[in-house]
Parts: C-alpha cells; structure tokens; sequence
C-alpha cells in the first residue's frame, strides 16, 4: 500500500525511521485523514504486554518488513481479500491509477498471521504505519484469525467501501486496461498481483479471483504480441524488486 514517511502528526516514539523512497518522485498524496489517532488507539487496544499478532493477506506474506518469531496460515470469516484499491503512487498514478489489495467485508479470507515479540511490538506498529498508514487510508482493526492449532487475535488493515480509494466493480477489461498500463514507482499494477498470486500459491493458498485476473491479463498481452500490438511497460527495469508497500 504505501511507500515510507513520517506519519502525519508524530509517531516518534515508535523508533521507525522514514524512507523517502526513490528520489525524484512527486511526494505522497495529501493524507485522508490523520493516521496518529488511530495508530495511538491500536497501541493502547493491544496494551504492550503480550505478544502481538499480524494478519496478513497481500504484499505483507511475501515482504513483512519486520521480524517475527512465528508464522502460520490462518483464515478470517467476514472478510475477503480483493483487488479493489487504487494505487496513485507505487503501482499507479494520479493520471493512470493501478491497483492493490484491500480486505473488505464479506466472505472469508486465508492468510498468514505473524507473531511479534511484545518487546519490539511498539516499533513494529511504528513501521507498519508508515508503510500502511501514512495517508490514513485503512481502518485498522482485531480480527480474530482461525489457525491450524488455535484462535488468535491480529490486527489487520480493512478497506471501506466509503474510501475513495476503493474502486467499486471493475469490468474485465477495466481490469485488463490497468494491468497493461498501470506501473508506478515501484512497478507493475501486474508484477504486483503476480508476485502474491506466487506467494500465496507457496503457502497453498488458493485464490481462484485472482487467478482467473492474472490468466486474464497474460492471455490478453499473449495476444496483443502475436498480432504485434504495441502496448505500454508493464514489467520496469525495477519491477524485480520486493517493495510491498501499496499506495
């Protein structure tokens, strides 16, 4: 979802540093609304004493960016992963939006949950907020994750159908215009999606949504190559590299 900078108000006793990504890029879009509150009312819900949980769904299973002590497939029921959020910055932008996941309500999702070490719980969440959080656009929220040996409460970044970062229903070929056009600073709308279809695919997480975008999308470029088409970049020199973060 986002590339790394101060979050907006503070946040400074969480130890994260910022990172202002490439440089010579425009800056972060104005946030939504500021992030502080709602990081500064996670902290007090998970209260710092026991271990802390991490759901994830997207870009975090193939690059958490921060250290844990275990890992295990989990699912959540009342929500779904879905790639219905607008990238203006990493994977898109302003003028040709791309797209990342969002997790939003209905349905189930399968994931993996991460544990954190309470001791470095407070600058993980300092980091995630800068990479998740720096234009406010998620609600995060404890979700109660069902795991091969037991429940654990996580936190996990949900999107609503209100934000204006949410896409509503995108036709098939909307889909298909944006995978081949669609590329931001850290790459592809389409390397990305690849890149989780891969990792949840190694974790034996089934995504057939996803899947059957992704078949989409490379059936189309195939075609478009065989009648010689011309079409825009979708893979960038620097597409290789593991930048998870979404905006």
């Amino acid at each position: 979802m986002n590339h790394d900078r101060q979050i907006v108000g503070g946040a400074r006793d969480t130890g994260a540093t910022s990172d202002p990504g490439p440089p010579g890029l425009d800056p972060l879009p104005a946030p939504l609304r500021d992030p502080k509150p709602m990081l500064d009312r996670v902290i007090a819900e998970w209260g710092g004493h026991d271990d802390l949980w991490l759901f994830g769904y997207g870009s975090l299973i193939w690059r958490p960016d921060f250290g844990f002590v275990e890992r295990q497939p989990a699912r959540v029921h009342g929500w779904h992963r879905a790639l219905k959020m607008w990238s203006r910055v990493n994977r898109g932008t302003v003028e040709n939006p791309g797209l990342v996941f969002g997790l939003l309500s209905g349905g189930c999702c399968r994931g993996m949950v991460f544990r954190v070490p309470a001791a470095d719980g407070l600058e993980t969440l300092g980091r995630l907020w800068l990479r998740e959080m720096p234009t406010g656009v998620y609600d995060p929220r404890w979700l109660e994750c069902v795991t091969p040996h037991s429940t654990v409460r996580a936190l996990a970044f949900t999107l609503s159908r209100r934000s204006p970062n949410f896409t509503g229903e995108l036709s098939d070929e909307r889909y298909a215009q944006i995978f081949e056009s669609a590329v931001g600073r850290y790459g592809s709308s389409l390397d990305y999606a690849h890149q989780t279809l891969l990792e949840l695919r190694r974790h034996a997480i089934h995504d057939a949504a996803l899947a059957r975008l992704i078949k989409l999308a490379e059936s189309r470029l195939s075609a478009q190559a065989d009648s010689g088409a011309s079409k825009s970049p979708v893979y960038p020199p620097d597409s290789t590299s593991n930048h998870g973060s979404k905006e």
